[in-house]
């Protein structure tokens, strides 16, 4: 098409300006174009039909104003059609000057363009309409620069007020996507604050008053509910934090657990029963903030599926700092033997966890991946393969 690449799509039509697919602002454009063409095949007819036959004289009507009915669609090559007409028949037919319907014609044309095309395409054509009008229809260079910068003028003000209302229409979509998200998050930290905190207090609660229902309980009763106590408090706060920053649409600036942390995660899980070694390979460095957090949420999460899901296992805790990846590999041996059985507990069922979901998602959004299943040994094995360099999975292409 010849005004591919610099002529914008048609804003949609209002509503009063449509019936049905019927674009009305066309069927004006038609209806103009079919008046200006009698008007000027008739006076043509009347003033040159001793220099010109009947097929002649309705062969230039057409072109003069035949460009119009195409301006809606291809403003650029509707402009140029109805330029190469008035060049050709505008200067000499008829012998009175310049046919009026073809310069009506014309003008809409370029306003058509100043409102759809590029801005070097509408100033060449805005410099080309004032040249023509002063050197091909003989106009008065004022006049000629006067018309033609104010019918650009009428098309830029037009182009302007139209993506101005469209970003405001997109800006509303926006914030209404906004404010149905916070609403969403707001309605979650409603349902985790009355559901998962009151059980996390109740629980807190209970495991610091346990002891004194015992007389002279043993020290390792009251460290074990100590030990419950604690992690009761500390996932209640964690939780309390998620709670505020799913209430609030301001970015989270509470510092987030890393690799940093892991020795006292490790820690925690020692001191509930389970033995967890913990073992690095490669070159230790920083990490980005993602990977960081990730890395320390899978092993989180594996370290907890285990304790509910193989009760007295060994976790091993692996990395392995490659040069393009962080691998992090958590095994633990399955009591029963039966890998596979554990797999089946870890899997989401009506009421059951999400474990291997989430820290899959959390891989998958760093354009990672992870695997989680028993081994041949009749272990589980959690294998999280993080980027270093990569982009978040939904910033690429």
């Amino acid at each position: 098409m010849f005004a591919a690449g610099v002529t914008a799509p048609a804003a949609p039509r209002p509503r009063w300006l449509m019936r049905g697919r019927v674009d009305l602002v066309w069927v004006a454009d038609v209806v103009v174009a079919l008046i200006c063409f009698g008007a000027t095949d008739s006076r043509l007819g009347n003033e040159q039909l001793h220099h010109y036959g009947p097929g002649i004289i309705l062969l230039i009507s057409l072109a003069l104003c035949a460009p119009l009915a195409l301006r809606n669609r291809l403003p650029l090559t509707a402009w140029s059609a109805s330029a190469v007409a008035m060049f050709l028949f505008g200067q000499g037919v008829p012998p009175n000057g310049p046919v009026p319907a073809g310069i009506l014609v014309y003008l809409l044309c370029l306003y058509a363009v100043a409102v759809r095309c590029e801005t070097w395409v509408v100033t060449t054509a805005g410099v080309v309409t004032a040249v023509g009008a002063i050197f091909v229809l003989g106009y008065l260079p004022a006049t000629a620069i006067l018309v033609a910068a104010a019918t650009v003028l009428a098309g830029v003000i037009v182009r302007t007020r139209r993506g101005n209302r469209e970003e405001l229409a997109v800006q509303e979509r926006r914030h209404e996507g906004e404010r149905a998200l916070l609403e969403e998050r707001q309605r979650i930290a409603r349902e985790l604050h009355d559901v998962v905190a009151h059980h996390m207090s109740v629980i807190a609660i209970q495991a610091e008053a346990a002891p004194y229902k015992t007389p002279d309980p043993p020290k390792e009763l009251v460290e074990s509910f100590a030990e419950i106590r604690a992690s009761a408090l500390s996932g209640l706060n964690e939780l309390r934090r998620v709670l505020g920053v799913l209430r609030s649409d301001a970015p989270d600036t509470a510092p987030q657990p890393g690799l940093g942390d892991l020795d006292g995660l490790l820690e925690s899980a020692r001191s509930a029963g389970v033995t967890v070694t913990a073992g690095i390979s490669g070159t230790p460095r920083p990490l980005p903030d993602g990977v960081d957090l990730s890395a320390y949420r899978i092993v989180q999460e594996a370290l907890s599926n285990a304790m509910r899901h193989a009760p007295g296992a060994v976790v091993e805790v692996k990395l392995y700092y490659g040069d393009a990846a962080l691998v992090v590999a958590v095994r633990n041996d399955c009591p029963s033997g039966n890998g596979a059985a554990e797999a089946q507990d870890w899997a989401p069922t009506e009421g059951g966890g999400h474990g291997i979901i989430g820290m899959r998602e959390r891989a998958t959004m760093l354009g990672g991946h992870l695997q989680a299943g028993p081994t041949e040994k009749g272990e589980f094995l959690v294998t999280a393969a993080l980027p270093l360099d990569n982009e978040p999975a939904e910033n690429q292409p």
